[in-house]
């Protein structure tokens, strides 16, 4: 599933082809993604100039004078850029043309688990967007508001970080990643860490994802970013997808457990 770093990586990949061009028409092949396209989006956005191109969480914001369409890539989601005579493939399900611009924005999606929706207002308060926790790479994600969220919670504190109502974006790669960073086993309750670890692990988390986003994100199985490039944090991976290999630090074989029905891999060693 493209996490943070990977939808940041295309949203840098597209903004700079896309900012100041205007929208000649879009081709939805498949509406039916995980809701299904609104009118809005085929009726609202051909002939419209976008003037920005950001990111919440997961959600890419094209914005126009109009409305803003927000793209989810899902699980398996990517938008790329393809020559306007590239035939679509079983699994590309909309293009958008821009004017003079030789080539198409292609948006493709084998699960159909992504979205394409439309905000006449802010954005910012469309449902799906309005409750989510800060951005981790802010100062508002901060040890004073980690230490705050997490008193009296018993939720293991790698299941309450991955609540994209306390913080977005720490998906489950990078995750284990800031917690094998911390020395935090990921089992613990998030309301028995001291403050001065959860400082530390704010700090990991920052530095991890900020890393992944210098290297363009993880390739686990097919991203690319909006240039069509692979990412490459996956080489710089210490847990994630290494169970039962020799830890980084310790050289004990490293445990994979399943919390929430995901892999947690860690080090019994390094993490307490």
């Amino acid at each position: 599933m493209p996490e943070l770093p990977e939808v940041e990586t295309t949203k840098n990949g597209i903004a700079p082809h896309i900012l100041q061009q205007t929208v000649a028409r879009i081709e939805i092949r498949q509406p039916k993604l995980r809701w299904p396209i609104p009118e809005a989006v085929s009726a609202l956005l051909p002939g419209q100039t976008v003037q920005g191109v950001t990111r919440r969480g997961k959600y890419i914001g094209v914005h126009t004078a109009v409305g803003t369409l927000i793209i989810h890539l899902g699980m398996s989601g990517s938008l790329y850029f393809v020559e306007p005579d590239t035939p679509p493939m079983f699994h590309d399900h909309v293009d958008i043309h821009f004017v003079g611009l030789n080539k198409v924005l292609r948006y493709t999606d084998p699960r159909r688990f992504g979205a394409m929706l439309w905000s006449d207002g802010d954005w910012y308060a469309h449902e799906l967007i309005s409750h989510l926790g800060p951005e981790p790479l802010t100062e508002a994600f901060s040890v004073d508001y980690l230490h705050e969220r997490a008193k009296g919670r018993k939720q293991a504190i790698k299941q309450f970080i991955m609540d994209s109502k306390v913080v977005v974006g720490v998906g489950n790669i990078y995750a284990n990643e800031a917690l094998f960073m911390a020395g935090i086993r990921p089992t613990r309750a998030a309301g028995n860490i001291s403050k001065k670890r959860l400082a530390l692990f704010v700090d990991c988390i920052k530095q991890v994802l900020a890393a992944a986003i210098e290297q363009g994100g993880t390739t686990l199985k097919d991203f690319v970013s909006g240039e069509g490039k692979p990412g490459y944090f996956k080489q710089e991976l210490k847990v994630y997808g290494r169970a039962d290999l020799p830890c980084t630090v310790c050289k004990l074989p490293l445990t994979e457990i399943r919390q929430g029905q995901r892999s947690t891999v860690y080090c019994a060693h390094c993490q307490r």
